[in-house]
């Protein structure tokens, strides 16, 4: 699991912060690796209550500087639109050096924060994400000057099926540019069919899988329907 930039002085509303301890929770309980990506923000602004990862690496811009081998990454942190986009990034870069294989990219959505720069004015719910904005930032101090929301509260936003995977779409990382053309390319939302994105022209290619989920939350949830055999 890879935390990008958990740090109040990028999410000045802390908005992502039980995502981001539910994200931490969730690794831990599953032996998942949790790395944590920082910059030179002042430590306590950092929103994770557990301080104890398997690795703290510093980053300036969500860069990472060593390899990943695991084949599905979790991530959670981070501004969408930029250091997280630098993370997902290099972990492509990291897979396209490696053998081909199934890899996925699971998004914790309550735990990943934005400032809406992908929402376009021609987009039916612009207007709703002014308004939603202009509520959570009210009376708040000068000198925030990128306020933030979750992705979780972004797709609240749109509502619709439809719209929100157009959405999805565009805040991609750019997969065409880094992955061979043998990679069939997928996109799913919490418990949804996936929906194919690339299609390979082998029966058998390796797939890349964008998995969104509301919140690691839902994961351990399943866990426990499972279990009860509900």
């Amino acid at each position: 699991m890879l935390v990008t930039h958990a740090s109040s002085t990028y999410d000045a509303r802390a908005s992502t912060k039980r995502g981001v301890d539910e994200a931490v929770r969730f690794a831990k309980q599953k032996r998942i690796p949790v790395v944590y990506l920082q910059d030179d923000s002042p430590g306590e602004f950092y929103l994770m209550d557990d301080c104890l990862p398997d690795y703290r690496v510093l980053s300036k811009d969500g860069e990472i500087g060593f390899d990943i081998q695991s084949s599905h990454v979790y991530v959670a942190g981070g501004h969408l639109e930029l250091c997280l986009s630098h993370t997902l990034h290099d972990v492509l870069g990291a897979w396209s050096r490696q053998s081909k294989r199934n890899l996925t990219v699971t998004y914790l959505m309550d735990a990943i924060y934005s400032n809406g720069k992908s929402i376009e004015e021609s987009d039916r719910y612009y207007k709703d994400f002014l308004d939603f904005m202009s509520v959570v930032t009210y009376g708040r101090p000068g000198g925030e000057h990128w306020p933030k929301l979750t992705l979780l509260e972004t797709m609240g936003i749109i509502a619709r099926e439809e719209p929100g995977y157009e959405y999805l779409k565009r805040i991609l990382p750019h997969f065409g540019r880094t992955l061979p053309p043998d990679y069939q390319v997928e996109m799913r939302v919490n418990d949804s069919a996936s929906r194919v994105l690339r299609r390979a022209k082998e029966r058998n290619a390796p797939t890349l899988r964008f998995h969104f989920v509301d919140s690691a939350l839902r994961l351990t949830e399943n866990e426990i329907f499972k279990l009860t055999g509900g």
